[in-house]
């Protein structure tokens, strides 16, 4: 069947992690998405981390499902193709710094008097208005000021950022998920409009009611490692084969099942385990009594015991367990991608699942410029043309 997003033309201009991702995800499901970079700055994303033979890896998951061009935007010329690019485009995704478009004669009132459909997808730090507006801003700064970071590690350690791109990536869902209602508003109204998402935002949305619980009560999240103000025995334990587990116990019914597991039910007796803070409250020895148990045991035997129990246990996973798990091959996490430099690439695959029309990975990230002539040779420029502006550098 036609894919949801076929016909839908994504113009992505961001560069990094939160932009590029919101758009391959709707490149995910169907729609035509070109990528735009620098004639002699790619995307950063082609740098970083590992590579193979001199092929940055992490651009070819960002990079998925896109065609690649490249464009001075801050060259007059430039900026004239932009805008003819854009004149039956229904989504551009961007990630300059407030004013940067505007200052090149881009900006939204520019862009909507070619294209009043459009849907303007600006992810920035901060926001588009506001005292920090025009700061530099990245996933990290987010982190931490969303209140991530502060209620992330243990209780005597330093505030945790995580070791990968948490705000970006729940940024690139935000604004996946914002285009679509643009999109669908559009199908309303006939016209395109203005999404404006700041990273600091999305990840304190994720957060839960901790700006709530302030408000009531006074109370601050405190850092609690791996266990939770909520409930207990809730956190990570060490087998017998140096291998770890992790055990959550939200339902009560769960947290029971564990207690008896471990051999210790007399504490279900007790007035304080009713309760899911009650149980938070004695952390100590209900951690004491899983941990323990789970000590003698290796990682499988502990699993397979859970298991028995109808207990909630997961094994802690590093990417080779991933791999091997046959869950994740149930569903289909991981898939191998074709990729004309590479051969094959594995990534994970699409995050969730449409009966009718699921979404596909149908190429990893291209090389940087790739589809340029093309793209622009369908805009009605010659091969002259295209040549001249490479020399100058707008191509």
């Amino acid at each position: 069947m036609t894919a949801p997003l076929d016909g839908i033309k994504v113009v992505d201009l961001a560069t990094l992690f939160a932009g590029p991702l919101a758009a391959a995800f709707l490149g995910d499901f169907g729609a035509d998405v070109i990528k735009v970079e620098h004639p002699a700055k790619p995307d950063p994303s082609r740098g970083h981390g590992p590579a193979r033979d001199g092929v940055g890896l992490w651009w070819k998951v960002l990079g998925r499902n896109k065609r690649t061009v490249t464009l001075n935007l801050s060259d007059p010329d430039g900026a004239a193709l932009l805008r003819r690019l854009l004149a039956d485009a229904d989504v551009l995704v961007e990630n300059f710094r407030p004013g940067t478009l505007e200052r090149w004669g881009l900006g939204p009132a520019e862009l909507h008097a070619v294209n009043p459909r459009l849907v303007i997808t600006r992810i920035s730090g901060f926001g588009q208005v506001g005292p920090y507006a025009r700061r530099p801003g990245f996933g990290t700064l987010a982190e931490a000021m969303s209140g991530f970071a502060a209620a992330t590690g243990e209780p005597d350690g330093p505030p945790t950022l995580p070791p990968f791109g948490l705000a970006d990536s729940v940024t690139a869902l935000a604004a996946a998920y914002a285009v679509m209602l643009a999109l669908r508003a559009r199908d309303a109204t006939g016209t395109g409009q203005v999404v404006d998402l700041a990273i600091i935002e999305p990840i304190m949305a994720m957060l839960g009611p901790q700006i709530t619980w302030y408000d009531q009560l006074g109370y601050i999240q405190p850092r609690l490692g791996n266990r939770s103000n909520n409930n207990a025995p809730r956190n990570t334990y060490r087998c017998a084969d140096g291998r770890w587990v992790a055990v959550s116990t939200s339902a009560q019914s769960i947290a029971e099942r564990v207690l008896r597991l471990v051999g210790r039910p007399e504490l279900i007796d007790e007035p304080w385990f009713a309760t899911g803070s009650g149980r938070a409250a004695h952390a100590d020895e209900l951690d004491a009594a899983v941990s323990a148990w789970v000590a003698k045991r290796d990682r499988d035997e502990v699993v397979a015991a859970f298991e028995a129990a109808q207990a909630a246990v997961a094994p802690v996973y590093d990417v080779r367990d991933i791999l091997a798990d046959p869950q994740y091959a149930a569903l289909g996490t991981v898939r191998s991608v074709p990729d004309e430099e590479l051969g094959e690439v594995r990534m994970q695959n699409v995050p969730f699942r449409l009966t009718d029309t699921p979404g596909e990975i149908r190429h990893a990230g291209r090389r940087h410029g790739q589809d340029t002539d093309d793209v622009f040779g369908a805009l009605g420029l010659r091969a002259d043309e295209l040549a001249a502006l490479r020399e100058r550098g707008v191509l």
